[in-house]
């Protein structure tokens, strides 16, 4: 192991000095990069792909665009429309989010004797529904009395979370992967969970208590991520993935790639979005250790979570997500040395494959394929907010002229089967509108309501109080579905704590004359607690307001089958549609 990681430094710089020099002149080209006319091809991309959905493959889940028809693949409720819903209203097309909320409201029961992955579910159809949910009165929707805190979506967006919350019953509160959603955990179903498939919960969920005021949602996906947590190697490292009863680690490749991103993702979410200290400081030390044990030369390798050896010097592409995560946290110079890392990647081949051998330079057997995954573009569009580099804008402008060249066909856009020779395969999932042409309008769009920097704000009246929303600040889940932080402070149905402030504060000011009795209650009460202003009391309640947005990231799913042995099993995501 010693002498591996000796002899891959060298490797990895050999590697980079063979990587082909850019053209001279690129970035003064990118300077003079027509955004606007990227942007409208972005534009027309989603069109092509979500015209013919709709045309050819609703209400299946997913267009099939070689042959112009449609399957069921994660369940069997019209996700690519789900999935597809906030990116309508970014582009700006309130018409046709209107329509498409309807026909959501009428068309689609979660009552259905199918198994259903408990990840991708949360990620795509809680994720879609809790999002287009707080943008609907922004589309012209007309809302319901106590909208955000009740409307047609969330109600949605809660049933379909109560499907899974069976999943959650077990020993550790770590989750099953697949669920039925009319029964249940179907007996006999493998305890086996990907890291990811545990740990991406908390940014749906807490949003979902919070707009409800039911907690069961957000404890659950707490208690998960704690037990993640506690099951750490002594290294402080987390394997692939765990068995959910007996919380041994059955596969135990440390990375940042599939199987556990968005782990890490969403304990940088879920630190912003509830302002919580403890999840930022559980990353903080994950960050750590994968500093020390995977990282070289700006590549993260798979490492051994419990000696830290190198298992696998390769490159994922759902790992491009990091250095948007990383421009999230601040670390904007890690994340560009790496992202740039990545893009000669992408240059290489017109995409990003599965899998990467860094020291060969080259991909390996079976994962030479790119699914329109949007991870690279996303940290595209995180890092250009950061620095304005033109070199971000470039990368938009190669993923466009790629998708279109080699993906696309007469009624949408197929995966690249093989990067190498382009053929294709008859698929095109849902996230590719949700989130690859999303973070590439986002990337050429600068003005976008979605990058509002608080400016500009509504105010709602609730039937709590007044509340501020749509002023910024976007957490986006990791299916790129855009959470407002601030929704979260609307509904105050758990209120016993606020209430109890409210009333001292009322007390307090009524008795504001009897200066010696206003002392008592506020010494009574430990620094003065009964003595803030309300206003003082309201904002801290709410929380401090932060203008960060969210990476978003990857796709994986959580197998439902055994597993023998390390990285080559790493879940459905990889599985060859043949």
């Amino acid at each position: 192991g010693a002498a591996m990681l000796r002899s891959l430094g060298p490797l990895l710089c050999l590697w980079a000095l063979r990587l082909p020099a850019l053209p001279a002149g690129t970035g003064a080209a990118a300077r003079g990069l027509d955004v606007a006319s990227y942007r409208e091809r972005v534009r027309a991309m989603f069109y092509h792909a979500y015209e013919h959905y709709l045309e050819s493959a609703f209400p299946y889940d997913e267009l099939r665009p070689l042959t112009c028809d449609g399957q069921d693949t994660w369940g069997s409720f019209s996700l690519t429309l789900i999935d597809a819903l906030d990116t309508l209203l970014i582009l700006g097309n309130v018409s046709e989010f209107q329509r498409v909320v309807n026909v959501l409201q009428d068309g689609v029961d979660f009552d259905i004797d199918v198994n259903a992955s408990v990840f991708e579910t949360n990620i795509r159809v809680v994720g879609g529904l809790l999002s287009a949910h707080l943008l609907s009165k922004k589309a012209g929707v007309e809302v319901e009395v106590g909208w955000p805190c009740s409307g047609p979506l969330l109600r949605m967006a809660e049933e379909a979370a109560r499907k899974l919350l069976p999943a959650f019953q077990t020993p550790t509160g770590m989750p099953y992967g697949t669920v039925n959603l009319l029964h249940g955990v179907n007996p006999g179903e493998t305890p086996v969970t990907c890291t990811a498939g545990i740990g991406t919960f908390i940014v749906e969920f807490a949003t979902l208590s919070h707009l409800t005021g039911d907690p069961v949602f957000e404890d659950v996906a707490r208690k998960a991520l704690k037990a993640l947590w506690k099951n750490r190697s002594d290294i402080g490292l987390v394997g692939n993935h765990i068995d959910v009863i007996t919380a041994k680690w059955v596969a135990q490749d440390a990375g940042i790639g599939a199987g556990v991103d968005s782990y890490f993702e969403y304990l940088v979410k879920g630190a912003i979005l509830l302002q919580d200290k403890e999840l930022m400081s559980m990353f903080l030390e994950y960050n750590k250790a994968i500093k020390n044990y995977t990282k070289f030369d700006d590549w993260y390798l798979w490492v051994q979570m419990y000696k830290g050896t190198v298992s696998m010097p390769v490159f994922q592409s759902l790992e491009a997500y990091w250095p948007g995560l990383q421009s999230l946290i601040g670390d904007v110079q890690n994340a560009m040395r790496t992202f740039l890392n990545y893009y000669t990647v992408w240059k290489q081949f017109g995409g990003l494959p599965e899998f990467y051998n860094i020291p060969q330079g080259y991909t390996v057997d079976k994962r030479e394929g790119y699914p329109l995954r949007p991870e690279l573009i996303e940290s595209a569009m995180y890092l250009y907010r950061a620095t304005r580099d033109p070199t971000l804008l470039e990368l938009g402008r190669d993923a466009v002229e790629s998708i279109e060249k080699i993906s696309k066909v007469d009624c949408g856009f197929a995966t690249i089967k093989d990067l190498r020779d382009h053929r294709l395969d008859n698929r095109m999932e849902s996230f590719f509108l949700a989130e690859t042409v999303k973070y590439l309008y986002l990337l050429f769009d600068p003005d976008n309501f979605i990058h509002n920097d608080g400016s500009v704000f509504d105010v709602v009246i609730t039937p709590y109080g007044e509340c501020v929303l749509n002023a910024g600040g976007y957490v986006f889940n990791t299916e790129a579905h855009p959470i407002d932080p601030a929704a979260l402070h609307c509904c105050r149905k758990q209120k016993e704590e606020q209430w109890e402030v409210e009333d001292l504060m009322r007390e307090f000011y009524s008795l504001k004359k009897n200066k010696k009795f206003t002392l008592k209650r506020a010494s009574d009460h430990g620094e003065g607690e009964g003595a803030k202003d309300p206003e003082d009391a309201s904002l801290e309640k709410g929380g401090e307001k932060r203008n960060y947005k969210k990476n978003s990231h990857s796709l994986l799913s959580c197998p439902s089958q055994s597993f023998n042995s390390k990285l080559a099993v790493l879940g459905q995501v990889f599985l060859d549609n043949t």
